[in-house]
């Protein structure tokens, strides 16, 4: 499995926007569903967004009219714009690369993860 990578975490004030990246260390993935994930402290993790190698996409309630997620071939370097954050949008926010077939919003249908990256909305 190759790694994935993300990038662009930050510190920002309730109002503010942040551009996250995620990147394999190799070209990989490019015929499979990626999707960004966020976890809060003391919460579950929860699906925000992903897309298909075809460019769908689809976002949870949260995430609608405010994130983007988009990927660039053909690297296939994997972005989630954020724009208008609240301090309800505080967590690490993890990439993760799905099947080839289909996509989903669970967590399970996922096999590589990265690390994650810390994003913090104060008010």
């Amino acid at each position: 499995q190759v790694p994935l990578v993300e990038s662009g975490g930050d510190s920002v004030q309730a109002g503010g926007s942040l551009k996250l990246s995620c990147a394999p260390s190799i070209s990989a993935y490019s015929g499979h569903c990626m999707a960004w994930f966020r976890q809060a402290p003391g919460k579950e993790r929860e699906w925000v967004a992903w897309i298909n190698s075809g460019g769908f996409t689809d976002y949870a309630d949260s995430a609608k009219g405010r994130f983007t997620i988009s990927r660039v071939n053909p690297r296939n370097i994997l972005y989630l714009e954020m724009n208008r954050l609240t301090p309800e949008d505080t967590a690490i926010y993890y990439c993760a690369a799905g099947r080839e077939t289909w996509c989903s919003d669970d967590s399970a249908d996922y096999i590589v993860w990265g690390r994650g990256t810390q994003v913090t909305v104060s008010s």
